[in-house]
């Protein structure tokens, strides 16, 4: 009896007869042999029927499969150089468990609007496919380097009584007879747990309200949040570049042929290594002016702004030192410059905008006490948050990494909805 294997194993069964559970992404005939391309998911194979080899009911089995038909196929793998995982099935044998009929996205091209009304199917298609599998690999890679560095893992709160930054950009909701909201940050957590444990990470699902609709935002989204005790902004930075070195090389050892499916080119992430070119926002404001932006020092930038920054460089490049004006109530002024903020946002090359914001935290009570008024924050909403400098403050230092951002990149994508399997996008709460 034949064994129970699936694609990505086959190269363990060559010669060997075993049965596989798949759909049928696509067939051709060329009269008495029948290909069938099948995928379950680890991967793909060509299955191939000979009428000459096969009993007349396999044969018209094969015949009745039409586009994502599910069966059980049975056969014996072989080597097959010429084919792009490098086996191939000899069919000797065809379950069929469903006949679909009409299957509505077929390889003409489409909308966007019709992909993403039918998001449920398209995520069959090779190359989302293997964007799912680049972000998984991205997340496991994520979760290695901080277990394997001294952090540990902490899940913040999803529903918070305010706001992480002091914005307005919030979905409300009622937690039973009082306010709250849908997160937008963990941090203000996580620097309550790096007080208990050190260094911590948290990984969860975060909510902005913003009508945004450009191609680098989502209103649902996924973060990665560290947050280090005695630790100052030069110590993040370094741990920020090892970090994001990490997980791009990780997919690029463990993820090429879905990097191949979505038509990156690799060569460009296999240069992505530490250490990476900081500029100062002073800099960068000069930069740009000399380019022919008009940008007065005192405004933040745009995508168009941290485009042109970033083609100057072939890594990601840190931004620091930005105005304290326009940057959260939390960040620590430079001793030497009390107008900027000990600061940094990683910008990732190739258009793709800022990847990570992070910065060294005020440990100051006093001045924390000052940046709450200036900001109209309620003491009595943020006294916990006060307590982390009231008892026992250290400099700490943290960042937040915005997964699909980052997924984008790594694959080339032209638009963040593809990054995740079901985006909250402006206008689409469906499927």
């Amino acid at each position: 009896m034949a064994n129970k294997s699936v694609i990505k194993q086959v190269n363990e069964h060559v010669g060997e007869s075993v049965v596989i559970g798949c759909w049928v992404n696509n067939k051709r005939s060329s009269g008495k042999i029948q290909f069938l391309q099948l995928r379950d998911g680890t991967g793909y194979i060509q299955g191939v029927v000979v009428k000459s080899e096969v009993p007349e009911e396999v044969w018209d089995a094969a015949k009745s499969l039409t586009q994502e038909s599910s069966l059980y196929v049975t056969g014996v793998i072989r080597e097959e150089p010429r084919s792009a995982s490098g086996y191939e099935m000899t069919v000797t044998g065809i379950e069929v468990l469903h006949i679909t009929e009409n299957y509505p996205i077929t390889p003409k091209e489409h909308g966007v609007d019709f992909l993403m009304d039918h998001r449920h199917l398209w995520l069959r298609s090779a190359k989302q496919r293997a964007v799912l599998v680049i972000r998984a690999e991205i997340i496991r890679a994520v979760q290695e380097y901080f277990d394997t560095n001294g952090f540990t893992l902490v899940d913040p709160p999803i529903l918070t009584p305010t706001s992480a930054e002091g914005t307005t950009n919030l979905f409300h909701t009622k937690y039973f007879e009082e306010d709250a909201y849908l997160t937008q940050s963990g941090q203000l957590y996580m620097e309550a747990a790096a007080m208990a444990l050190g260094r911590v990470y948290s990984f969860g699902p975060t909510f902005r309200a913003e009508k945004s609709k450009t191609r680098r935002h989502l209103i649902e989204f996924w973060m990665i949040e560290p947050e280090m005790a005695f630790t100052d902004h030069e110590e993040s930075l370094k741990v920020q570049e090892a970090f994001v070195s990490h997980v791009v090389q990780s997919v690029v050892k463990n993820c090429r042929p879905e990097l191949e499916a979505v038509g990156r080119d690799i060569s460009k992430l296999e240069n992505i290594k530490a250490p990476f070119p900081r500029i100062t926002y002073d800099d960068a404001i000069k930069f740009l002016n000399e380019k022919g932006f008009e940008i007065a020092w005192g405004e933040d930038f745009g995508a168009p702004h941290e485009t042109a920054i970033a083609e100057a460089y072939e890594k990601p490049v840190f931004i620091t030192h930005y105005p304290a004006s326009f940057k959260a109530f939390y960040m620590k002024p430079d001793p030497n410059r009390p107008e900027v903020v000990l600061c940094a946002d990683m910008i990732a090359p190739e258009g793709y905008g800022e990847i990570i914001g992070g910065s060294q935290r005020i440990d100051d009570p006093a001045l924390m006490e000052e940046r709450f008024k200036e900001h109209n924050l309620s003491m009595d909403t943020y006294k916990w948050y006060m307590d982390l400098r009231t008892y026992g403050s250290v400099p700490h230092s943290g960042f937040g990494l915005g997964l699909e951002r980052t997924v984008a990149w790594i694959c080339g994508l032209d638009h963040v909805r593809e990054t995740i399997p079901f985006p909250r996008t402006l206008y689409r709460l469906y499927p």
